[in-house]
């Protein structure tokens, strides 16, 4: 009876990041269509979303203006701190080392991410600078819808060297 219980826990809890992810994708189309590298995200506390955001570098021409990094700066306005150790964060591709270093230091307990990045990321990609030992360990989880995710990223690059 307890592992039955077990499962079904198991399954709501996939089932709600499979929806927190779902609107991470929702932000990366956004982007992508401002011509912005389709990147989403969104801030999580508790079980309801606090906070979205989608790349706007080229928009605001700001190296900052990364959807993890503006939606962790929305989320602390909204709780009205900084530290940000009661929530989640989703996004679509593995954070850069600035979103993942701004991770530690807003104390973020978990990220999902989507798709690897090979040629920046740094959770699992270029190197796992979550390892490191910071004053503050993230907890990660990938590949939450990484196919859709990679299509979106793929199909921008492509029209992007069409133009």
């Amino acid at each position: 009876m307890n592992q039955d219980r077990d499962t079904i826990m198991k399954s709501q809890e996939n089932l709600k990041k499979y929806k927190y992810m779902q609107a991470a994708l929702q932000e990366a189309i956004k982007a992508e269509q401002k011509d912005e590298v389709p990147v989403g995200a969104v801030v999580v506390y508790q079980d309801k979303i606090i906070a979205r955001a989608h790349n706007l570098r080229e928009t605001k021409q700001s190296f900052e203006a990364h959807a993890e990094f503006l939606a962790m700066k929305k989320a602390a306005n909204k709780i009205g701190s900084w530290r940000l150790e009661d929530c989640d964060v989703y996004v679509t591709m593995e954070p850069c080392p600035m979103c993942a270093g701004a991770m530690i230091q807003a104390r973020i307990r978990s990220l999902f991410y989507a798709a690897s990045d090979p040629k920046a990321g740094v959770v699992d990609s270029v190197m796992k600078l979550f390892e490191f030992p910071f004053n503050h360990k993230v907890n990660v989880e990938s590949g939450l819808l990484a196919d859709e995710s990679k299509e979106i990223v793929q199909r921008f690059f492509k029209k992007l060297r069409t133009k």
